[in-house]
């Protein structure tokens, strides 16, 4: 039985993105050994999408919020840069925040079913 998943984010800047996840969005987190911090995150969940034309299959992660202005303005507050305006998708509204490796991490407020309270 699957009993969770394992997200991982590869960068030069491994120390301050720990730093960051820890210290700016506050995630708590066990040390796996040798200073190998594993966050633990909200309930998740996974969508999957069709490519048009020659796509090749990518992988995103967006973090997901109840309220994306009032949460960017709590993050703005702890010195996290936003990546972009609150743009309107179809799907609900959509931004960023950028990472200490200069990276941007989704992050959205859904306006549609989801399916983290299934489990």
């Amino acid at each position: 039985m699957i009993t969770g998943v394992h997200n991982l984010i590869y960068s030069k800047k491994a120390e301050e993105l720990r730093a960051f996840f820890r210290e700016k969005l506050d995630l708590p987190f066990v040390d796996a050994g040798h200073g190998w911090q594993i966050f633990a995150l909200p309930p998740a969940e996974l969508g999957t999408h069709p490519i048009e034309g020659e796509g090749e299959t990518r992988v995103e992660m967006y973090l997901m919020c109840d309220d994306i202005e009032g949460t960017l303005a709590d993050l703005k507050a702890q010195g996290i840069e936003i990546a972009g305006p609150i743009q309107e998708q179809v799907w609900g509204l959509s931004s960023g925040i950028k990472l200490p490796d200069g990276s941007v991490l989704g992050i959205y407020e859904p306006r549609h079913a989801t399916a983290i309270a299934l489990k």
